[in-house]
């Protein structure tokens, strides 16, 4: 019923029953099994008061019942209570059967026989007796089954939520990470799915708990005055074991889910991650070969001039994939800055990502250069023969007629000087230099060009050396000195002659 004794010691009652012979062994064994491990540990230790009530019944139900709790009770007993038959011959005869009969009971404890409930209540105080044995303890079977139902069914609960959480729990320790986007999300939905399922489950457990709890607590929280016995502060007790069993369950698995859904979300992160990067990957390697493909350097300015467009284009078009792999590879350095568990998976390939980019954009700038080089010599070249054709037709525009006269031959030198002095704006007059200079993109094509307008150069500059030279004859034999002329004296001074002026 809940008492206790003087020292806290559980009492069990065993009242008058008129059919407690005809209870089998095992349902016997069963039931004080079961009350034996209701109160306390600490409770159950100090030992356990039996009270049986013999008083309408006689000395043979009384050595049945002592026999069958000695050979069967369950627990640590301290004290046997027995209210001896009332009826004077079964009196006697229990008083002389206790002492013929105590060493066959097999009792370490003392058995105490008493004439009536007053006696009783020498050892036991009201308050932990019922009123069947002149107590004040308040008893309810109905209720008291009641509650003991709801208990059990509770820590049945309780259990199965664990046992619910374990094995998820294990399964998803044994689940293995898929290798695509597609079976990473479904994976990640169904596990989601069945942990709000489970989480659902504790909420109704925690629920269930809460309503014993206080139904237990239900006369306390109705009158001021009531006091939940022992017992039920023991159920109380049980209830709230099982609810902080139920939170430590409930604390622990989202500790692991925690830790489980963040690897399954990295573990999606890693494929979007990997998915992305082999776009990327694809798209910046058709660009490398593509701009691979940009080997001619061009063999005129208007092939070079077209090659820069085309490069350009492929410059311009190569600007959203290198864009692309440079977030890609920031967002890669995020997921590692984050702890992802993929570090070694995905630094490499953040790594191969931006050498890609690198690449690219220094074989840009190297073929900028080179093409730039090449627009540059092939520029040269061309005014270089521009030069040449100019010289040659400004020789051939020189009529010989109009070069034999002094005027003409000067005039003609003067041409050709201002001529040759544009030269010198070609810079092409030290093929030394001018090989130093772009000796990077001489192929032999253009070196045999090159040779070919350098040797067209000096055959025009060797020309017009030869055209100076006889100009500058033609013009000295035109020149002549002028020399005064003294008069001759007369050979007879005695006429003179009149004085005649000549034109120098």
């Amino acid at each position: 019923a809940g008492g206790r004794g003087k020292d806290g010691a559980p009492i069990i009652t065993f009242p008058e029953f008129a059919g407690f012979s005809d209870i089998p062994d095992e349902d016997f064994l069963n039931v004080v099994t079961y009350l034996t491990s209701i109160p306390s540990l600490e409770a159950a230790s100090i030992g356990f008061i039996i009270i049986i009530d013999r008083r309408r019944d006689k000395w043979s139900a009384v050595k049945a019942s002592l026999t069958r709790i000695a050979g069967a009770f369950p627990g640590n007993l301290q004290l046997v209570f027995v209210l001896r038959p009332s009826r004077f011959i079964q009196r006697t005869i229990a008083d002389i059967g206790i002492k013929l009969y105590r060493d066959d009971f097999k009792m370490k404890v003392p058995i105490i026989m008493l004439n009536s409930v007053s006696d009783l209540h020498g050892y036991i105080d009201k308050s932990q007796l019922t009123r069947e044995l002149g107590g004040t303890l308040e008893y309810g079977h109905s209720q008291w089954i009641h509650h003991r139902t709801a208990i059990e069914n509770f820590a049945m609960t309780v259990k199965t939520t664990a046992q619910m959480l374990q094995t998820f729990g294990t399964d998803l320790a044994e689940t293995e990470l898929p290798n695509d986007v597609q079976c990473t999300e479904e994976l990640l939905s169904a596990h989601t799915d069945h942990h709000s399922k489970l989480k659902d489950e504790l909420k109704l457990a925690v629920k269930q708990g809460a309503t014993l709890l206080t139904c237990i607590r239900e006369p306390v929280t109705r009158s001021a005055n009531s006091k939940l016995s022992p017992d039920e502060l023991e159920n109380v007790a049980t209830v709230e074991r099982l609810l902080a069993q139920l939170d430590e369950t409930e604390k622990a698995f989202d500790q692991f889910w925690t830790k489980h859904h963040l690897k399954l979300e990295q573990c999606l992160q890693l494929r979007h991650f990997e998915h992305d990067f082999r776009e990327v990957k694809l798209t910046l390697d058709n660009l490398m070969e593509a701009q691979a493909g940009f080997a001619d350097i061009g063999d005129s300015v208007t092939r070079v001039e077209h090659l820069l467009r085309e490069q350009k284009q492929l410059e311009e078009k190569g600007q959203e994939p290198l864009e692309k792999a440079q977030s890609l590879a920031l967002h890669g350095e995020q997921l590692i800055q984050n702890n992802h568990y993929a570090v070694d998976s995905i630094r490499p390939k953040c790594v191969e990502l931006r050498r890609i980019c690198d690449d690219f954009t220094n074989e840009t700038k190297k073929k900028y250069d080179i093409l730039g080089k090449s627009l540059e010599l092939h520029k040269q070249l061309d005014k270089a023969s521009q030069w040449c054709e100019a010289g040659i037709y400004l020789l051939a525009s020189q009529a010989v007629d109009k070069c034999q006269s002094q005027e003409g031959a000067e005039t003609a030198l003067v041409e050709i000087e201002k001529f040759l002095v544009t030269a010198k704006e070609h810079q092409l007059s030290n093929p030394k230099e001018f090989y130093n200079q772009f000796d990077m993109i001489l192929t032999p094509e253009i070196k045999a060009n090159a040779q070919r307008i350098l040797q067209k150069l000096e055959d025009v500059q060797e020309m017009f050396d030869k055209r100076q030279v006889s100009l500058k004859k033609l013009a000295a034999k035109q020149t002549r000195p002028v020399q005064p002329v003294a008069p001759h004296p007369e050979s007879s001074p005695k006429r003179a002659s009149p004085k005649i002026t000549r034109p120098a």
